[in-house]
């Protein structure tokens, strides 16, 4: 199954920045809840706090920067988000050796680093449709969606070992030192300048040169309050994105938020070990690994709208299965298999649903668009999370995980339904009247220069949460999407 498809020095460096930047979230996995109660004696609501608080206002700090980003160029953009969570990072392991670390700075950076999260994935996909033509997108989504799947394994082992040895903060700065090297990455995915005829067109997001590089967006004159919901007003615009916005945001939300709970579970009433609720979700991530590779293959044969339906409606039957989990072997080997079946569905799902994203926007509304996107995935898991610890509270933790699993067995009629027609330009009813400015010249692209995520993504560094944190995916995260 190895993969030939040729994507280009450029693409080869941005993806050896998404891997870097992936692998330092996953080695830093549950460190700011760590330091939160080991070095600062943190209670529950504090800890709790530092998890949805910081991914809020984060979320919330990065809404009006999606409509800033649409019209500037996305690689200094990106080079600067990573730039912003070294820095912010760095400033925990700097204030712990001076012994000055404090519960606010932890949530201070915590905002700074979800709002560079949400603002780094809103940037990227119009950056990925510079580098690729359309038809290597999904190739491209697929090499995200395995990176994401292998820092998953590997990452968290590395960083409990390291944790270990080394206490939470050395991992920390591991995963500030990723984002230096991303940035670095990024940097150098400049394709190399080579003459081209001058285009005095005013460029848009996601617009490719003769010689790959990406041009200077013209400018817009618009209105702050238009230009805060247009990406929103897009969405719902458009026939196709519109069931799938509301698709992945019900559907990433119901599983985070019964992921919390089986945490609860496993470790609660049945009684399982750390290191086995560990093993649950580690070894099923292969399953990633493998719908990854299967996904373009699958789309050659099958087209790219039935993969994304049926993919997408399989992944919603697995996690009602859990309202069957008991202790011991069997129990543990009940949440390996429902977690194998998601996550091999997602694998294939999530670069189908990026590529289908992409493609379906228009080039001068990615950023607002992604950013929209990435907003409210945050903020329903948030939501969703937070009635689904109430409902456990009320029901107990398997009702609300089985509630959640029924649920999730709707979310398929979210999905478009017939193959929608392309649609190259944005619908008249949002498009702004440009400032006819002609297109600067290209820069001289440095002799030293260079996504998620994915990650999408979709990157993210770990806040609290109980399950595996997302990536900022460079291909328009398609990794964000867990599962």
């Amino acid at each position: 199954m190895r993969d030939r498809h040729r994507l280009g020095r450029s693409f080869g460096w941005l993806w050896g920045a998404y891997g870097t930047s992936a692998l330092g979230t996953w080695l830093a996995f549950g460190a700011f809840p760590l330091i939160a109660v080991q070095v600062l004696h943190a209670g529950p609501a504090e800890v709790a706090a530092l998890s949805s608080v910081g991914a809020a206002v984060g979320a919330a700090v990065a809404v009006p920067l999606g409509p800033w980003v649409e019209f500037r160029r996305k690689r200094p953009v990106l080079i600067g988000t990573d730039l912003a969570r070294f820095a912010a990072l760095l400033t925990i392991p700097a204030a712990f050796a001076l012994g000055v670390l404090t519960f606010v700075q932890l949530l201070l950076v915590s905002v700074v680093v979800a709002a560079a999260d949400i603002t780094f994935r809103a940037a990227s996909g119009a950056y990925l449709k510079t580098l690729l033509p359309a038809e290597d997108l999904l190739v491209a989504n697929a090499r995200f969606e395995s990176t994401t799947w292998t820092t998953t394994i590997v990452g968290p082992p590395l960083g409990g070992a390291a944790i270990g040895l080394l206490g939470p903060v050395a991992t920390v700065l591991a995963d500030a030192i990723s984002y230096l090297i991303s940035a670095l990455g990024i940097r150098l995915s400049a394709p190399s300048r080579r003459p081209s005829a001058p285009d005095s067109r005013p460029a848009v997001s996601g617009d490719r040169t003769a010689d790959g590089r990406e041009p200077r967006p013209g400018r817009r004159e618009v209105s702050r309050a238009g230009d805060l919901l247009d990406g929103w007003r897009y969405i719902l615009a458009d026939p196709a994105l519109r069931p799938l916005f509301l698709n992945t945001a019900l559907f990433n939300g119901l599983v985070m938020a019964a992921d919390a709970l089986l945490a609860v579970l496993m470790l609660g009433p049945l009684g399982f070990t750390p290191w086995q609720y560990g093993l649950a979700f580690a070894v099923p991530a292969i399953g990633g690994l493998v719908g990854a590779r299967l996904a373009r293959p699958l789309v050659t044969r099958f087209g790219q709208h039935r993969v994304l339906v049926t993919a997408g409606t399989l992944r919603a039957l697995w996690l009602v299965g859990l309202v069957f989990l008991g202790p011991g072997t069997g129990g543990l080997l009940l949440v390996m298999g429902v977690e194998l079946g998601l996550i091999l569905c997602c694998g294939v799902f999530n670069p189908v649903y990026a590529t289908y994203r992409l493609e379906r926007t228009a080039n001068d509304r990615i950023t607002r668009t992604l950013s929209a996107w990435a907003v409210t995935t945050r903020a329903s898991t948030a939501l969703l999370t937070a009635i689904w610890g109430v409902l456990g509270s009320l029901l107990g933790p398997r009702a609300a995980i089985g509630l959640a699993g029924a649920l999730l067995l709707v979310t398929p009629l979210f999905l478009p339904r017939r193959l929608a027609t392309p649609r190259a330009e944005p619908l008249p009813s949002l498009t702004e009247k440009p400032t006819e400015t002609p297109a600067e010249a290209p820069v001289e692209a440095p002799t030293r220069t260079p996504t998620e995520a994915p990650n999408e993504s979709p990157v993210e560094a770990p806040t609290g949460s109980t399950t595996r944190p997302t990536t900022g995916s460079p291909a328009g995260s398609p990794a964000q999407e867990r599962r």
